[in-house]
């Protein structure tokens, strides 16, 4: 763990860290100061991953002890290591620890019981028709509902409360598309959902582009245009995907 890896962690849990750490040193750029808390660990883990520091077989330290070691909180190191975990990098075994099973990314990732592939498959067939009939049927409570959770995301520097508002957006969508069907199916991948954004968000860094393209939608949608808004999610979505393979082809 280097000493820029360490001070990052320890001043913060959230981006705002990089904020501090900038101003405290007084220097006017710091490309490692952007990070959160959860992306230096995970960054860290991943690279003694990929170096052989750690090899195929090891088992990490407790949370506890990570925690300790790189000076943040037990949820920072769950939430790094679950992005190992969806890369493929690590198996958590209840009861036994978190173990070293690649030393490279995967074909895939692991989100709970769908797979990004799945997700990536199936999701324009859902989301993009509920986001149409949405702008056709949104009630004045959907939309202060919307209107609510878009201004929550632009203001949270709290990786994991983001993305967990991130599914709730898409639930909301599907919720108000009037159609229980989509609305079933969105609730039922809401816990992949969750899992993709924060991996995405930690390797990819796509909090911001998602606001922007959130932000698109609930405008088609709060204009009562499905086609706008069919089209904005099918963009959201198709940005997501290319999110993906660059972590994948890595």
């Amino acid at each position: 763990m280097t000493r820029a890896i360490f001070l990052i962690v320890n001043l913060s849990d959230s981006r705002t860290a990089g904020q501090q750490a900038d101003h405290r040193s007084g220097a006017g750029t710091f490309p490692l100061a952007r990070l959160s808390a959860a992306e230096a660990v995970f960054n860290a883990i991943r690279a003694d991953i990929q170096s052989g520091a750690l090899a195929v077989g090891a088992k990490l330290s407790s949370e506890a002890a990570l925690a300790s070691q790189y000076g943040v909180s037990r949820s920072v190191i769950r939430e790094a290591l679950r992005s190992c975990t969806a890369l493929g990098l690590t198996v958590t075994k209840t009861g036994r620890g978190t173990f070293v099973v690649a030393d490279h990314v995967a074909n895939d990732l692991v989100l709970g019981q769908f797979s990004a592939r799945d997700l990536t498959e199936a999701r324009p067939h859902i989301e993009v028709p509920a986001a149409g009939l949405a702008a056709e049927r949104r009630t004045t409570e959907d939309l202060e509902i919307l209107r609510g959770m878009m201004a929550s995301m632009a203001a949270e520097t709290d990786p994991e409360a983001w993305v967990a508002l991130d599914s709730s957006f898409h639930a909301a969508i599907a919720r108000a598309s009037g159609n229980k069907v989509f609305e079933s199916v969105v609730a039922d991948i809401r816990d992949a959902l969750v899992h993709q954004s924060e991996t995405l968000n930690m390797v990819a860094d796509r909090q911001h582009a998602s606001d922007v393209e959130h932000r698109l939608i609930l405008d088609a949608v709060e204009a009562g245009s499905a086609a706008e808004a069919s089209a904005a999610m099918a963009e959201h979505l198709r940005a997501v995907s290319e999110a993906l393979d660059s972590i994948l082809n890595q």
